[in-house]
């Protein structure tokens, strides 16, 4: 129990560091590709410990419900995320629990916006769950050709499975096609239009102050973590804790790059563009599975 209590604390702690870290070197890496010095990598620390000193301005019960709710629904699936040979729940980390406990983060995310009352956050709202159609289909339809292959849905079997080759190298099709749902998952450009500053105010964040903005933010910063994780763990081969860490600093740096050349889609944009090239491709790497066409 204690050792549980221990691995628990440990994946947590590192969600938090590593994740306000390279959110902060993010920030540092997009200003120097635009020829700007930018904030410094710490940067993000003190705006998150600014944000609980001082007092929020509530909107009701629902809002204040839902934004505990989004945080506590990702800091439960970030709980059951293996981070390489670090695993709190062994046994437990199946692909459809951890799927299951994101959903409620979610839920509570547009639940606590939508309460707020504000028409931008609920259009960010909106946009976020369109915008969630598009990529999740593609990358389920990856995913199950992947627990197909390996006949297992727990995330530490895939990812010790792989101790021949790398998914992403039997199945290239399907790795491309997570990373850019991945891109979609981030919030990156050119998928950013749930927050589109200069159209609808940072959308769902448009009436978050204080403390509130102090969760949301912990929120995304541990929902970035998890959906890193999953990618790192189905698709970059065996890892131990910090071979784990530097291929997450590597798959995290280079979505920045890529974002940070990019222009933003239209939300009808995004969702075709998922549903005819991603989807299709992700249709085209199951076949190939099913024939066993698997390098």
């Amino acid at each position: 129990m204690i050792n549980t209590i221990l691995k628990v604390m440990a994946v947590l702690f590192t969600g938090f560091f590593v994740g306000l870290t390279l959110e902060g070197v993010a920030r540092k890496v997009i200003a120097r590709i635009q020829r700007r010095y930018g904030p410094p990598w710490y940067q993000n620390f003190i705006d998150l410990f600014k944000t609980f000193s001082k007092h929020g301005i509530t909107h009701g019960w629902i809002f204040d419900f839902g934004v505990l709710m989004a945080l506590g629904g990702t800091i439960a699936t970030l709980a059951f995320v293996p981070l390489g040979n670090l695993i709190a729940f062994p046994g437990l980390d199946n692909v459809f629990i951890i799927l299951y406990l994101w959903a409620i983060g979610a839920l509570g995310m547009a639940m606590g916006m939508v309460g707020s009352g504000n028409p931008n956050a609920s259009i960010g709202v909106a946009r976020a769950l369109t915008q969630m159609m598009g990529y999740e289909v593609p990358y389920l339809v990856v995913l199950a050709g992947v627990m197909f292959y390996y006949k297992t849905s727990s995330v530490s079997a895939l990812m010790y499975s792989q101790a021949d080759k790398w998914t992403l190298l039997k199945m290239p099709i399907g790795g491309i096609i997570a990373f850019v749902s991945l891109m979609g998952m981030l919030g990156k450009k050119p998928f950013d239009t749930p927050i589109a500053p200069a159209e609808i105010a940072s959308g769902p964040m448009v009436e978050l102050s204080a403390k509130y903005m102090g969760f949301l933010m912990l929120m995304h910063t541990f929902s970035i973590f998890v959906e890193i994780s999953m990618f790192v763990n189905i698709f970059l081969g065996i890892s131990n804790y910090f071979t784990f860490l530097i291929k997450f600093t590597i798959v995290w740096i280079l979505a920045t790059m890529i974002s940070a050349v990019l222009p933003r889609f239209r939300i009808e944009q995004v969702v075709k563009f998922y549903w005819k090239v991603p989807l299709s491709l992700a249709f085209v790497q199951v076949l190939f599975v099913l024939l066993g066409w698997v390098f």
